[in-house]
């Protein structure tokens, strides 16, 4: 699997561990001061975007001396930095795009991040994204099925609709297992379910479900 890692400017607390996603042709992309976070990592970002409002002039400075492709972007555009990272990791073909640093801090970083995720993955259905944190993996679903190995950092697995209603909705080898539900805006009742078998399963026929798994720590 090709992964392409756009690492944002959230807090740096908020960065996973990239050391799972170590591979000899992993794409490094730094958002703004994401990619003083990469360098900070020891971590080469292949390429840097943004206006790089949140850097110093020094800063900056470190960042155009570190990284060989430095897309210096004006502050009035349409898109959002990480917007412009996930385009520019899209042209490298990766298998998955891991978004991490668009997590804690402002409310809408996390709601556009969101927001991305979902017309991403619409959008380019031969690519996998999710957003990773040190707690969290956040993944938007297509109508399909998915299979997911049992993790012991995420006890805990939640879905939510995120826009069209969820239909036919099944969960086997969950602790709570599901067959044929209806899962809309404003339900809660698909929240902190936990994995029991090694490999569970998750299929729905239409709408877009999003799915959470986290820790407590």
């Amino acid at each position: 699997m090709k992964y392409a890692i756009v690492c944002a400017a959230g807090p740096i607390d908020e960065v996973v561990n990239l050391a799972e996603y170590d591979q000899e042709d992993t794409v490094y992309i730094g958002v703004d001061r994401g990619a003083l976070y990469l360098l900070e990592k020891g971590i080469q970002p292949n390429e840097a975007v943004g206006d790089f409002d949140s850097v110093t002039k020094e800063q900056f400075e470190q960042i155009h001396s570190n990284v060989e492709i430095v897309h210096h972007v004006n502050e009035d555009k349409d898109e959002t930095d990480t917007e412009l990272a996930v385009q520019r990791a899209l042209a490298y073909a990766p298998d998955y795009i891991v978004l991490t640093g668009v997590t804690g801090g402002r409310l809408d970083h996390l709601q556009s991040a969101l927001h991305l995720l979902y017309r991403m993955q619409a959008e380019n259905r031969k690519v996998k994204f999710k957003i990773h944190n040190t707690t969290n993996d956040i993944r938007v679903m297509l109508p399909g099925v998915r299979r997911v190995k049992k993790d012991s950092r995420y006890p805990y697995t939640s879905f939510f609709s995120f826009g069209p209603v969820v239909t036919g909705l099944t969960l086997t080898g969950f602790k709570y297992e599901t067959v044929n539900e209806r899962l809309e805006i404003g339900v809660t009742r698909f929240t902190s379910n936990e994995t029991v078998a090694d490999v569970c399963t998750i299929s729905f026929r239409e709408g877009i479900c999003l799915m959470v798994r986290s820790s407590d720590s």
